[in-house]
């Protein structure tokens, strides 16, 4: 359950992550301005928030099966629409139509790791479902820019047509639905877990805060290096793919990390506080032109990805077995719909005031989240 798990996240995270990797090839070879690319970077992650909370419900009612299923099955044909677009406008439709298919995977996929695995292994096993994220970005750092440059965007983007349509079939055949036991001995509906605390509240928002530098780097890395750096278009590539890897490697070792201290909310402080660190000296970094650009890169890239896994598991056990696929789905709706209006902001930023400025604005949003990471964890006492 947690490989397909994985698996079908990689694929949808290729889709809503491919747009960004046109960017170089969009702005530099064909005259788009990062804004304008911008907004198709942002219209998977648009079409996401606008169905996830949809999907996770669904996903509590019906099953994670066929909700992952079914979603990555309406992605593939979104990225067949896609590779056929003719024009700019029919492309953002699309990827828009496909982010909105592929929320399936971000609010169902969490359910079945939480469900089929027990509080003290939960956070190893949700740090190795979070590495799909980057590793879905990886795969589409390595792959999307070389084959866009050498055969445009329909051919770039058949890459994650081949890799939705597979994952439909495989999770349509292999997913098995945790156990749903203790919600069946209830006599009652489950209390709403949003009005027994702040917590929820507060995880989403730092969540939303945290994913700013995190998207930042992730559309606009490769770019930097290219435009910026003036590195050529593959080792960049390569380079933001490695940068991607090991953060999800990363994922796994805060996992880890959270099940010896007993807390995911103390390593989420801890992210916090370093992401600010690291978008600070990456724009020391690029101010000075400092030669070890490369590496501060990889190492901001893997910092500002690794609160997510924590977050998520958070919120999966405070919410409990009846309300984890809303619960996930509004955590997962918060940092898209941040990610979504960041991307076009972000472009727009870069080009008034240029990178080094931009990363500050970048490293303000993990300093506001530091004071909002509640002091100590609660769950749900059937989960």
């Amino acid at each position: 359950m947690l490989a397909v798990g994985v698996l079908a996240q990689v694929a949808g995270t290729v889709f809503v992550s491919a747009p960004a990797f046109l960017i170089p090839l969009l702005h530099l070879e064909r005259g788009v301005s990062l804004a304008e690319a911008g907004v198709l970077a942002a219209a998977p992650t648009l079409g996401l928030v606008t169905t996830l909370i949809a999907w996770g419900a669904l996903a509590d009612r019906i099953g994670e099966r066929w909700v992952i299923a079914g979603g990555l099955a309406l992605t593939s044909l979104a990225a067949l629409g896609a590779v056929l677009a003719g024009g700019y406008v029919w492309l953002g439709i699309f990827l828009l139509l496909g982010g909105a298919a592929s929320a399936s995977t971000n609010a169902a996929s969490g359910r079945v790791v939480v469900g089929w695995f027990p509080k003290h292994r939960r956070g190893l096993a949700m740090g190795i479902r979070q590495m799909s994220q980057p590793l879905g970005v990886t795969i589409a750092a390595v792959t999307i820019p070389g084959i866009a440059s050498a055969s445009g965007v329909g051919a770039a983007l058949l890459v994650p047509l081949a890799l939705t349509a597979v994952l439909a079939v495989a999770c349509a055949l292999v997913i098995t639905d945790p156990p749903r036991a203790a919600r069946a001995q209830d006599a009652t509906a489950p209390a709403n877990p949003y009005r027994a605390s702040s917590f929820l509240w507060r995880i989403h928002a730092v969540s939303a805060l945290l994913v700013l530098p995190q998207f930042l780097l992730s559309t606009f890395g490769l770019v930097w290096l290219v435009a910026e750096l003036g590195w050529e278009p593959l080792p960049a590539g390569i380079l933001v793919g490695v940068a991607q890897f090991i953060g999800a490697v990363g994922r796994i070792g805060v996992g880890v990390m959270s099940d010896r201290v007993g807390s995911r909310v103390r390593p989420l402080r801890w992210v916090a506080v370093s992401a600010a660190a690291v978008m600070l000296l990456l724009a020391a970094v690029d101010a000075t032109h400092f030669a070890g650009a490369g590496v501060l890169f990889v190492i901001a890239t893997s910092v500002t990805v690794a609160d997510n896994g924590l977050a998520f598991t958070s919120v999966a056990e405070m919410a409990g077995t009846a309300w984890a696929g809303r619960a996930l789905g509004a955590q997962n709706t918060g940092q898209f719909l941040t990610a979504s209006i960041a991307a076009p902001l972000f472009g727009a930023l870069i080009g008034l005031v240029g990178y080094p400025l931009t990363f500050v604005v970048a490293a303000a949003a993990p300093l506001a989240a530091i004071p909002l990471v509640p002091g100590a964890d609660q769950e749900h006492d059937r989960l």
